[in-house]
């Protein structure tokens, strides 16, 4: 194995890398959407929206360290030139399952059915903590936004303005579907 060159590593990233946030600082500055906020309100562009662009491939994460992540400064800064950046954003934002729910204009016993059926799949799953303590710490699930949006289109079959009509209390018409069987390898 070759020795790492340190004049080499410079050359090639002259300005330290950066951290997950303070990406997702730059991009919501660009956006006109600081992230600079009041005390406890939730900041414009948030670090899970910087690790699905990691997993797509803008920027490229430097790091080996999944929890804090590290990014060259001009790829960052290509990201916030493009001209799709707030589509892109408005695409990977995270959204809970009432969000989701929400957002299909469904009660959240349609949209649990839809995940079970595998329709609607979270890509990461993040600890959110409650107070100080890792003791209040749970793992919540965040769906996409553009993953939620699509589940109609690739769902004809459903009669979705029918689904949205379903009383509370009354039992879902995705109560009694089966998820598809996964092909077994040849």
């Amino acid at each position: 194995m070759e020795a790492l060159n340190a004049d080499v590593i410079r050359a090639a990233v002259p300005s330290p890398p950066i951290s997950g946030g303070a990406v997702a600082d730059r991009i919501a500055d660009v956006l006109g959407t600081p992230n600079q906020t009041l005390h406890g309100d939730p900041v414009n562009v948030t670090a899970f929206v910087v690790r699905r662009f990691v997993d797509c491939g803008l920027p490229v994460g430097l790091s080996a360290n999944p929890d804090e992540t590290l990014h060259h400064p001009d790829q960052v800064a290509e990201v916030c030139r493009r001209k799709d950046l707030a589509e892109l954003i408005a695409a990977e934002t995270p959204l809970g399952p009432e969000q989701a729910a929400a957002r299909l204009r469904l009660r959240r016993t349609d949209f649990d059915h839809m995940v079970r059926l595998g329709w609607v799949r979270f890509p990461a799953v993040d600890e959110v903590r409650f107070g100080t303590s890792r003791a209040g710490a749970v793992d919540v699930a965040p769906y996409t936004t553009a993953s939620v949006h699509t589940v109609p289109a690739e769902h004809p079959e459903v009669d979705w303005e029918q689904l949205r009509t379903v009383e509370k209390s009354r039992r879902s018409p995705l109560a009694a579907l089966r998820p598809e069987a996964t092909p077994l390898p040849a």
